[in-house]
């Protein structure tokens, strides 16, 4: 119950992201979600997308320096207090969260979170028991 993300390094200057943002285009590949932070001389682009072999295979062949890592798409209530629901119950079970961050949907009423974590199995298993729904990356492409 897991989804790829790549995770791009991006020299910190002028049109780099255009250039990337251009070989998806070009290759017909659909982000879903993005995260972009940065330093003085590079930034860290992750981004979730319908096709992460082919996005990593055209990125690698661009030249881009990338990684794919597993992490959890995970739906909260779209509601104040809703992400504190989930992270409480990573906290309880002592779960570290790594990072977050969000997308959007055509869904009403739900807002969805890519959470990685220092376990998967782990935060899986607590997430689903506290009545959570974690979304696969056939469903994700879907959302």
């Amino acid at each position: 119950m897991t989804v790829k993300q790549i995770s791009v390094f991006l020299e910190n200057r002028p049109g780099t992201l255009a250039a990337l943002t251009d070989v998806l285009s070009a290759n017909q590949i659909d982000m879903r979600a993005l995260s972009l932070s940065d330093t003085a001389d590079f930034g860290v682009l992750r981004i979730i997308v319908d096709d992460s072999y082919k996005a990593a295979f055209v990125l690698k062949e661009a030249g881009f320096i990338c990684s794919v890592t597993r992490v959890l798409a995970l739906a909260v209530s779209d509601t104040p207090g809703g992400f504190a629901k989930a992270v409480t119950v990573l906290g309880k079970n002592g779960i570290n969260l790594e990072y977050a961050y969000a997308f959007t949907t055509k869904k009403r009423g739900l807002a969805y979170m890519i959470l990685r974590v220092a376990d998967n199995d782990a935060a899986i298993a607590a997430l689903t028991a506290a009545g959570f729904t974690l979304t696969c990356q056939d469903e994700l492409v879907e959302l």
